[in-house]
């Protein structure tokens, strides 16, 4: 229930005294409310409210709600709320975060009412309604899934301008960095930070904008979290843990995507994985586009940086081999690949904001030294992309983004072609360390990070492959053949054993959707109390593939088939949103009678 603000003309004001001469008041503020009431609830019921509001000028501006009282009418129609509490400034507005309650069905949360002392806001004012709070009306579950399969605009900025203020941000952080290492005198992360030079603006970007649907962001979002290992519940914490953004976002084919009411209504600790996950989704979904448009003869696969890393270094104190305390990263690796060629392997980071362009400047400056950490060939010669998503809670999605280029990142010595994507992965132990050139007869100088260097790239070109194998297999629900691809650092264990239907993800379904047929997993949730079905999986023929572990078979298939897929966001006879990925997966929901 959201209260709407309740502002009192100017003749209905009282004269109050100066500020620091306000002795503490009473008020009432009568509101007319519209929510079915229990019968059992009784004439009167007491609930107590706690408040949080910002102070406008001084400590004294603050106030307290103590309780609200709900009286009745006969036969549990809306009846009259009354507060009561105290007040020591002019006009104030509470904003109510928790309320335990009695009465049945949905708590009623009142935001942003503004109460002036000795005012009675329940009195029907000259050319004004009465005031009064709504039941916040949930939007039907088919609404919502209509509103996942809508095309929306979202804003794109990558420009000269970007280039100048990412650089001005990350000076700035250096400088502050060298001001805490000179007051601390402390070698202890003194290391400067390395940054990848020459950022450039994507030059794809042509236009200021580009429409993707919602469910197009969750599903990218799903892919990449599908192996990220975030507990035992996995069919829920990572499987469909983008499930949850299925709200989150709102537009239409006129407008631009920005967050809904319920997206901005986030608590706040978990605003930052909101923040977080989403510009994971919209980075992902413009990646694939960018590369896909420039390297239209490719397929992308994304895939997961930490995992793959995981099979040829020891990252965290948890993993056996040698490691350093070097913690800056890249999430992604994009793989554009294609039988019988040379991989091209970018690192990928992208990071999320509620604020604003000046954070995402910053967002960017960090995300520099993220994707540094990883060369592939040649030192300094890995070319690479970098996000940061401003997801405001006044405005809408903009998404920054700019480039780095370089002759490296490509697996050229063997081609895929001899390259047995097929065998079984063991954990190796390289030593996190990037080799800088050498000049004449110089020792050989290192510095910490991930280096793959030509005798490497067969052995890369595979942990991509299978990694990306076990990517797909997991999202279509079968842990089993997820664990043939992973080595034990990279999470087998993970993947073995009995997996609960309630709190896993079990491959047990099959589809037809836009005319494909699909095996993968569902899950059964309710939407605003309306029952619906979420699927994943893979395209029937491809999985059967990657369950018996013939990876280089997939991606033959795969590739003959790269631009047959349908692309609409809506098939009637499922009845609901779907989004089918060249890679052969897909995401799709529907009502359920």
């Amino acid at each position: 229930m959201v209260g709407r603000h309740l502002h009192p003309q100017a003749a209905d004001k009282p004269r109050l005294p100066a500020d620091g001469d306000l002795p503490e008041r009473k008020f009432v503020a009568g509101f007319t409310c519209s929510w079915p009431l229990d019968g059992h609830v009784g004439d009167k019921a007491l609930m107590t409210m706690n408040v949080a509001m910002p102070t406008t000028r001084t400590a004294q501006n603050a106030m307290t709600i103590t309780s609200f009282r709900f009286r009745t009418r006969d036969g549990g129609s809306p009846g009259t709320m009354v507060g009561q509490g105290s007040n020591s400034g002019r006009r104030l507005r509470p904003k109510i975060i928790d309320i335990p309650h009695s009465l049945s069905g949905t708590a009623p949360v009142i935001k942003n009412v503004s109460l002036c002392v000795g005012v009675d806001h329940a009195a029907v004012r000259p050319g004004r309604r009465r005031g009064h709070i709504r039941k916040m009306m949930l939007k039907p579950a088919k609404h919502v899934l209509r509103d996942l399969a809508q095309r929306s605009n979202v804003s794109l900025h990558s420009d000269s301008s970007l280039v100048g203020a990412v650089a001005a941000a990350a000076a700035d952080d250096d400088e502050r960095r060298a001001k805490k290492r000179d007051d601390e005198s402390s070698a202890k992360d003194d290391e400067v930070l390395r940054r990848k030079p020459e950022l450039h603006q994507i030059r794809a970007w042509g236009d200021k904008y580009s429409q993707l649907t919602p469910w197009e962001v969750l599903h990218v979002l799903g892919r990449a979290i599908a192996l990220s290992r975030r507990g035992a519940a996995r069919g829920l914490a990572e499987h469909w843990g983008a499930l949850k953004y299925n709200q989150a976002l709102t537009g239409d084919t006129g407008s631009f995507l920005k967050l809904s009411a319920e997206g901005k209504e986030t608590a706040d600790y978990y605003k930052a994985v909101q923040s977080s996950e989403l510009g994971v989704g919209f980075a992902l979904v413009l990646a694939r586009r960018i590369l896909a448009q420039r390297y239209p003869d490719r397929v992308v696969s994304i895939v997961p940086a930490d995992t793959a890393l995981r099979a040829g270094w020891a990252l965290t104190s948890r993993d056996k081999g040698q490691r350093q305390n070097y913690r800056y990263r890249p999430q992604f690796f994009a793989e554009l690949w294609k039988p019988g060629a040379p991989s091209l392997v970018l690192p990928i980071a992208c990071k999320g904001n509620h604020s604003n362009a000046a954070h995402s400047h910053v967002q960017l400056a960090s995300a520099s030294a993220h994707v540094e950490a990883v060369h592939v060939g040649p030192w300094n010669e890995t070319p690479c992309l970098i996000f940061s998503t401003e997801l405001p809670l006044d405005g809408h999605v903009t998404v920054h983004a700019l480039c780095a280029e370089g002759s490296g990142g490509r697996l050229a010595n063997p081609s895929a072609e001899d390259s047995d994507l097929d065998a079984e992965l063991s954990d190796v132990n390289h030593f996190p360390q990037i080799h800088l050139p050498s000049n004449g007869d110089e020792a050989r100088i290192s510095i910490p990070g991930f280096h793959i260097t030509p005798d490497h790239y067969e052995w890369f070109g595979r942990v991509l492959a299978r990694t990306a194998a076990a990517g797909l297999t997991a999202f279509a629900g079968n842990g089993e053949k997820t664990a043939q691809y992973l080595t034990e650092r990279q999470g087998r264990k993970h993947f073995i054993g009995f997996t609960h239907a309630a709190t896993g993800s079990v491959q047990d379904a099959n589809h037809t959707l836009l005319g494909k047929r699909f095996v993968g997993t569902d899950h059964v949730f309710r939407l605003n109390g309306t029952r619906v079905e979420a699927f994943s999986g893979v395209e029937i023929a491809l999985f059967e593939l990657l369950a018996h572990g013939r990876v280089t078979q997939y991606r033959h298939k795969a590739y003959e088939h790269r631009s047959a897929w349908p692309s609409d966001s809506w098939d009637s006879s499922w009845g609901g949103p779907v989004s089918i990925h060249p890679d052969g997966t897909v995401l799709a929901i529907r009502l359920l009678p």
